[in-house]
């Protein structure tokens, strides 16, 4: 199936490139038609004027030469008719193609690792390895003209999209990051159905439109991935709601789970999350510079269980359902002008029996961006960042969200869960690590197409969670990243 979609976007590459060199043509024709119009104007005084002085042999040369002109402007128009109806009802036309490759470059201090990350098809999604490093493919179709016209829509994202890291479980090989269809019912009204990202918080997935190299703690670990569903959008002045009925979040089908064993036969008991996920956006535009929004979440939720467990479910084996309820919601704005940037972000989620200790998780935090541009007579363009970060994650030991624990209550990775120091203690009433960024970011504009981002960041949690390559764990993490992003 990799294949013939591959096979499929380098068929229509080409098919992009005409559908381009059309439009150049086209161009091209109704300028020359302009010109050759102009002569036919110049020649047709000069006919008027000689006919009013009577020199017949002049007269006759200006007819004529005003006649070819006609005949070549007459197939010339014929030629542009011709290509004007390939471009808008043809098999090309509608078709859009565009995306960006981000090949980085990443130091991390707790796993004295460096290197380039380009390409990478480990599953594994961390705040140091999330969607950055891969090629991003944007793929579109816009059947009609207008603001009714129905249009379908896939991106395509290798190696570090929700297919390879994040659907169903993480198991990779799946190169589609999006695919949604779009039918618009009016100019306000439309419906929507496929495979789409989330709509909580103010970050977008593509690097492109980012003015950092990493994401946020919000967005990687408290703010809902994407969903399978279908749903509806509505926009009219300053107000914009978007609805989705879906799966749970991650899940490109029905998820089953094993409950138990049948005693007649020993044929395996399932259980389906046959419950629907809600969720729901909407924006109000302020003014033209201020956009305030919010999203909740709500359904039931795979609960992340343990390899240990031979029955049971959760993190202890307590729970005797595999699903339970989960909610989020959350609140943001954006303030754009100029070259000036304000993003804000509060969260807030909760899941039942989804804690270290099999309990309820909870967690919460906010989101804090700065950006600005500024023109340089050396360097041309530049940007400078800062983000601040904090997620609260203490609850039960943590747990819930995007944060999923190792089989000793911690990811040392991303530095969440329990201190083991206190686990060893035998206390039953660890906390978890509460977590913070603070990132900061330069970048260049070479060129409209090309962006440059260096990246200093700084994690830290209230626990030793972070774990070095030489197996201790530390309260703290440093990460220096430098990135390139050409978009086309």
């Amino acid at each position: 199936m990799k294949r013939i979609l591959i096979s499929a976007l380098i068929a229509a590459l080409p098919g992009a490139a005409l559908a381009d060199a059309k439009a150049d043509e086209i161009a091209r024709l109704r300028a020359q038609m302009q010109k050759l119009q102009q002569q036919m104007e110049a020649l047709q005084k000069a006919v008027d004027a000689a006919a009013a002085s009577k020199p017949a042999p002049a007269a006759a040369a200006a007819d004529d030469a005003n006649t070819e002109l006609k005949e070549r402007v007459a197939n010339m128009e014929l030629k542009v008719d011709k290509l004007n109806t390939a471009a808008t009802d043809g098999p090309l036309a509608g078709l859009s193609i565009t995306g960006y490759v981000d090949p980085t470059y990443v130091y991390n201090r707790a796993q004295n690792s460096a290197g380039f990350q380009f390409l990478n098809h480990q599953n594994t999604y961390a705040y140091s390895n999330s969607t950055f490093g891969d090629v991003y493919l944007d793929i579109k179709k816009t059947f009609g003209v207008g603001p009714t016209a129905p249009s379908a829509e896939i991106t395509i994202m290798p190696n570090r999209g929700s297919g390879n890291t994040l659907l169903d479980g993480g198991s990779g090989n799946n190169i589609i990051n999006t695919a949604v269809v779009n039918f618009p019912l009016s100019d306000t009204w439309s419906v929507n159905a496929g495979l789409q990202n989330s709509f909580g918080g103010y970050e977008v997935q593509q690097s492109n439109q980012m003015v950092t190299l990493s994401h946020g703690l919000l967005y990687d670990f408290s703010d809902p991935g994407s969903y399978v569903g279908a749903g509806f959008a509505w926009s009219h002045d300053v107000w914009a709601w978007k609805f989705l009925l879906a799966n749970e979040q991650y899940r490109t089908h029905a998820n089953l789970a094993n409950t138990g064993t049948n005693a007649a036969n020993g044929n395996p008991q399932v259980k389906s999350n046959n419950t629907p996920t809600v969720t729901a956006r909407v924006d109000y535009t302020w003014s033209s510079a201020l956009d305030l929004g919010g999203s909740f979440n709500a359904g039931r939720q795979t609960l992340l269980t343990g390899s240990g467990c031979s029955s049971g479910f959760g993190y202890q084996c307590g729970a005797t359902d595999p699903y339970s309820n989960y909610f989020f919601v959350e609140a943001d704005a954006s303030y754009t002008l100029g070259d000036v940037i304000y993003n804000a972000e509060l969260d807030y989620g909760q899941q039942q029996k989804a804690a270290w200790n099999g309990g309820q998780a909870q967690w919460y935090g906010v989101s804090l961006l700065g950006h600005r541009k500024w023109m340089t007579e050396t360097l041309g363009k530049m940007g400078a960042t800062l983000r601040y970060d904090y997620l609260n994650n203490s609850k039960n030991g943590g747990g819930g969200g995007g944060v999923a624990l190792g089989s000793g209550g911690y990811d040392g990775v991303n530095g969440f869960g329990v201190d083991p120091a206190c686990l060893a203690s035998g206390a039953t009433d660890c906390k978890g690590a509460n977590r913070q960024a603070l990132t900061a970011d330069l970048l260049f504009f070479p060129t409209d197409q090309l962006t440059l981002k260096l990246e200093y960041r700084h994690d830290w949690a209230s626990q030793a969670v972070f774990q070095r390559n030489d197996g201790s764990l530390k309260r703290s993490n440093d990460m220096l990243g430098a990135q390139a992003v050409y978009s086309f």
